[in-house]
C-alpha cells in the first residue's frame, strides 16, 4: 500500500491534511526548507507537529533541502542540534554536504533524498542507498517507463517517492536561477518568487513590470524557458501509480491553502483505497476530478509521467490560477437533537446560498443553507464576523474537521 504524503505549510494545514487521509505530511522549519515564503513550523513546533501526528498513527519529515552556502553550515549544525530529540521520521535532504552533516549529528533519523536532486537514473539512486539514504524523491521529469527501469535495478529496500498532484516547475527539478537574476531571491534557497509565472512582452522581452530590465530570448529545437508550467493531477491514473511499485504518493503545495491539504489528501485517499479494496473492479469516479477542480491549481495535466518534456513541455495555454471553492466554515461538533452543525466562520456567506458539506472519504455533499442561526439560536441573514461561530441545519450528520464551502 503506498503512502499518501501531503504538505504541511503550517500546523492547520498539517491537521488538515491527516484528518483527510494523508498517511504522512512533509514540513519545514523556519530556515533550511525551499519554501521559506510558507509560515512553516518554529522548532518548538516541529516538535509539537511530530507530537501530533504520532499520536495519530502518522508520520513526519522535516525538509533540509536548500543548497546552503558556506557561512551557513555553522547555523546549520546548530539546527540539527536543535531538531536531534524530535522524532521527525525522515530529513528531506538535496545537497551532499548537508547530508554528509545530517549523517554525521543525526545518525538516527533516516534521509530521504529530495527530487531537488535530480535523481533519473538507477545509478542516482544507488549511490544515494549507498550513501545511505532510505528514500529517493525522484526528479518530476521521468516517465513510468523511466521510473519502472530504475525500480528493477535497484535494491528493494530503497524506497522510491514521486509527486503525483500540484505545481511543477519549468526548470530541471526545480534548479532555477531566474528569481536570483531578477529580483535576487536564491530559488534554490528557498526563495523563488515564481518569474516563471509572470507575464512576458515577447517582442522586448521584458517582463510586464519591470520594462528596463531587458533579456536575451534564445530559442532552440527545445524551446524557450520563460514561461509557466501547468499543474500535475494524477487522479484519472491511479491504477498505474498503484501497479508502478513506487512507495510514496507526493502532492505538492506547502504554500497552498489548507482547504487545499483537506481537498488532495482526501481525493486521493478515496482514489487509493477504492483501487486497493478491488483492484480488478476499480473504475475512475469522475467527482474525483470535480473535487480537484475546487482547489486553486492552474491547468492541470500528467507532468511527464506519458511525456517526455522534449516533446510536450506542459506549459500554460491561459495566465493566472483557477480559484478555488470559497471555504466557508469548519465545523466544530454537531448537535444530534436539532440537526444542526455548529461551525466557525472563515469566508462569509448568506442564507438561501447553495454549499456543500466536505466529510473525509466522501465527495462534496450540496444543499441550501436555508437558514443560519447564531449562537445564541437567533435567526441571521449571513455570517459576516471572521471566525465567529453559528449553527446551521443540515442533511447530512457533521463531525468536527468538516469543511462547509460554496457549492
Amino acid at each position: 500500500m503506498p503512502e499518501l504524503l501531503a504538505p504541511a505549510g503550517n500546523f492547520e494545514k498539517m491537521k488538515a491534511a491527516l484528518l483527510y487521509g494523508a498517511d504522512a505530511v512533509y514540513l519545514s522549519g523556519k530556515t533550511f526548507g525551499m519554501r521559506s515564503a510558507a509560515t512553516n513550523f518554529t522548532v518548538e513546533g516541529i516538535y509539537d507537529a511530530v507530537r501530533y501526528a504520532h499520536e495519530r498513527g502518522k508520520k513526519v519529515y522535516l525538509t533540509v533541502n536548500i543548497t546552503p552556502h558556506t557561512d551557513e553550515y555553522e547555523a546549520l549544525s546548530r539546527y540539527f542540534d536543535e531538531i536531534s530529540d524530535s522524532g521527525v521520521d525522515a530529513l528531506i535532504v538535496a545537497d551532499v554536504g548537508v547530508a554528509t552533516l545530517a549523517k554525521e549529528k543525526l545518525p538516527h533519523i533516516p534521509l530521504h533524498v529530495s527530487t531537488q536532486a535530480g535523481c533519473v537514473s538507477h545509478a542516482d539512486c544507488n549511490f544515494w542507498h549507498r550513501f545511505g539514504a532510505t528514500r529517493v524523491v525522484l526528479a518530476r521529469e521521468l516517465s513510468f517507463a523511466e521510473i519502472q527501469k530504475i525500480q528493477s535495478r535497484i535494491s528493494p529496500e530503497l524506497e522510491l517517492e514521486t509527486f503525483i498532484h500540484g505545481s511543477m516547475c519549468v526548470s530541471f527539478s526545480g534548479r532555477c536561477l531566474l528569481s536570483q537574476y531578477m529580483v535576487g531571491r536564491d530559488a534554490n534557497r528557498g526563495e523563488c518568487a515564481q518569474p516563471c509565472r509572470w507575464e512576458y512582452n515577447i517582442y522586448e522581452l521584458a517582463e510586464v513590470k519591470r520594462p528596463g530590465m531587458r533579456m536575451q530570448l534564445t530559442e532552440n529545437d527545445l524551446g524557450s524557458y520563460i514561461m509557466a508550467s501547468r499543474d500535475m493531477c494524477m487522479i484519472e491514473h491511479i491504477p498505474e501509480l498503484m501497479e508502478s511499485g513506487i512507495a510514496s504518493f507526493k502532492i505538492e503545495g506547502r504554500m497552498k491553502s489548507a482547504y487545499y491539504a483537506a481537498v488532495t489528501s482526501n481525493t486521493y485517499r478515496m482514489a487509493i483505497d477504492a483501487y486497493q479494496r478491488d483492484p480488478a473492479a476499480y473504475k475512475y469516479n469522475p467527482q474525483y476530478l470535480t473535487e480537484l477542480e475546487s482547489v486553486n491549481h492552474r491547468e492541470y495535466c500528467t507532468g511527464y509521467f506519458f511525456d517526455s518534456p522534449m516533446d510536450k513541455p506542459q506549459l500554460v495555454s491561459q495566465g493566472g490560477y483557477l480559484a478555488e471553492n470559497a471555504y466557508l466554515a469548519t465545523a466544530l461538533s454537531y448537535d444530534e437533537a436539532s440537526g444542526q452543525g455548529i461551525f466557525m466562520q472563515r469566508n462569509k456567506f448568506s442564507r438561501g446560498d447553495t454549499v456543500e458539506l466536505l466529510t473525509p472519504g466522501k465527495v462534496g455533499q450540496r444543499f441550501v443553507a436555508e437558514e443560519i442561526f447564531a449562537e445564541d439560536f437567533s435567526p441571521i441573514e449571513s455570517t459576516p464576523h471572521p471566525y465567529m461561530t453559528f449553527r446551521m441545519p443540515t442533511p447530512f450528520p457533521v463531525k468536527e474537521g468538516d469543511i462547509l464551502r460554496m457549492g
